[in-house]
């Protein structure tokens, strides 16, 4: 089998023939180019596997080369070496399609597995680079996202290309609406599949523990360390840190985070030395971070770190023609984990009422409902009152009115209104609080703070 091709573009001599000298003992063919010019006649001459650029060249920055390459050779990987401390030029080249980054004084280790991961990308560097035909797979993978409205179709695609690079990617959109199931597609097709994924809520961590769970900490570091525990970072090592509810973070620990995915390392705590880690971040939120970052609850810095690009997820009001596939496909489900003889079918008037259903969880509620309504009703037919739909429908919302007191000022109507909310919100979760808040699309810790305010139990 003929060795994998490897572009290397550095002005610099000394680092020309170390990154040259790494790369042929780890069984790859490396031409080295001084500048763009020679890097634009070595892509001319040859097919490579991975191309790994400096930003500051005699005749230009390496970003043009890398936007070069991002649209003449779609498949070929293409990273860059950056100076050390220039986040600003990271982000930059992550959004304009650069695979990854590593930083000056480039060390070893980390070079070693980024070309690894790179090369995943191309296997033995057979595939056309002019070749955009999607894997069987791949399509099979994305096929986990039911439906074929517009919405959802631009979703795949989305979803298709942010797994051929290591960016950073904030996954965005309301509660219920699929952003984990995003994130694992996004691991899954890429070169970490075999690696890895390891989600997190941060909503759910306790903040006097935060440090111990994503960095780890040593045997004795402090009451309780009864042992040495590896953390979150650790853990997915190789693979995908899925930072789910990302804005329930506390100021201190996104100074930390920060820092870990700036410095690809972490320090445990009570640990001498840092420990190298390779992971993909990939953000989710419901919240919009941009206000919160306005009103200094989250870290600026931060933000456009995680934010190199947005992949927002539709709600299920924004696609209700994927309703009957999404209905169907979960019923197949419901019946097969509840062991059930048959799957029951929906009655016209019962498809009618979830087309036309206001989704406040999106496609979690949906799954709610339809498990509710195989409980409900009687024999192999579901009809719309088995599906006990309470919320008023999207036919009817624009027309809802509230009338107000003439003496009741805004505030308090506004209260009445949130309160209301919350009691229909628990009502509907059975009181579980967890699933209230999720139908609300709040964190947890802003629901009990809202059941306190109106005095709820």
């Amino acid at each position: 089998m003929s060795k994998q091709q490897v572009l290397i573009v550095d002005d610099e001599p000394d680092i020309r023939e170390l990154l040259t000298l790494t790369l042929t003992r780890m069984g790859l063919d490396v031409t080295a180019a001084e500048d763009l010019a020679a890097a634009r006649r070595a892509l001319s001459d040859k097919s490579f596997s991975f191309c790994l650029t400096d930003m500051r060249l005699p005749d230009g920055n390496g970003l043009d080369l890398v936007q070069e390459i991002s649209s003449t050779y779609p498949n070929l990987p293409a990273a860059v070496i950056t100076a050390h401390g220039k986040i600003e030029d990271a982000v930059k080249a992550l959004k304009i399609g650069a695979f990854d980054f590593v930083s000056k004084p480039v060390d070893l280790n980390i070079l070693r597995r980024l070309v690894n991961t790179a090369l995943k990308l191309r296997g033995d560097g057979a595939v056309p680079e002019s070749s955009t035909t999607e894997a069987p797979q791949d399509s099979s993978l994305l096929k986990k996202l039911t439906g074929e409205s517009e919405a959802i179709q631009h979703t795949r695609e989305m979803i298709r290309r942010l797994a051929r690079s290591q960016a950073p990617v904030l996954i965005s959109g309301e509660s219920g609406s699929g952003k984990e199931l995003a994130a694992r597609l996004i691991h899954d097709l890429g070169p970490r599949a075999d690696q890895p994924f390891v989600p997190v809520n941060c909503g759910a961590i306790p903040t006097e523990l935060m440090e111990s769970e994503f960095f780890g900490h040593r045997k004795g570091s402090f009451t309780g360390a009864n042992a040495d525990k590896e953390g979150l970072f650790q853990a997915a090592d190789g693979g995908t840190l899925m930072l789910d509810e990302v804005a329930d973070l506390p100021l201190h620990m996104q100074v930390k985070l920060l820092r870990a995915i700036q410095e690809k390392a972490v320090r445990p705590i009570g640990a001498r030395s840092e420990d190298t880690v390779d992971v993909r971040i990939l953000s989710a939120t419901h919240q919009a971070l941009r206000p919160l970052v306005e009103s200094g609850k989250f870290r600026s810095d931060l933000f456009f770190r995680l934010n190199v690009i947005e992949l927002p997820m539709p709600s299920l009001r924004e696609r209700r023609e994927d309703i009957p596939m999404l209905a169907k496909r979960f019923l197949n489900e419901i019946t097969e984990q509840w062991s059930a003889s048959e799957t029951p079918e929906i009655s016209p008037q019962a498809m009618e009422a979830l087309i036309g259903h206001y989704y406040t969880g999106n496609v979690r509620e949906l799954i709610n409902i339809l498990q509710r309504a195989v409980t409900m009703c009687d024999g192999q037919r579901i009809e719309p009152a088995d599906l006990m739909l309470e919320q008023v429908s999207v036919h009817d919302q624009g027309s809802v009115k509230h009338d107000i007191d003439e003496e009741q000022s805004l505030d308090t109507y506004i209260e009445d209104i949130e309160k209301q909310m919350l009691e229909d919100a628990l009502r509907k979760a059975r009181y579980n609080k967890t699933r209230a808040a999720e139908l609300l699309g709040i964190s947890f810790r802003s629901l009990r703070y809202k059941l306190k305010k109106f005095e709820i139990e």
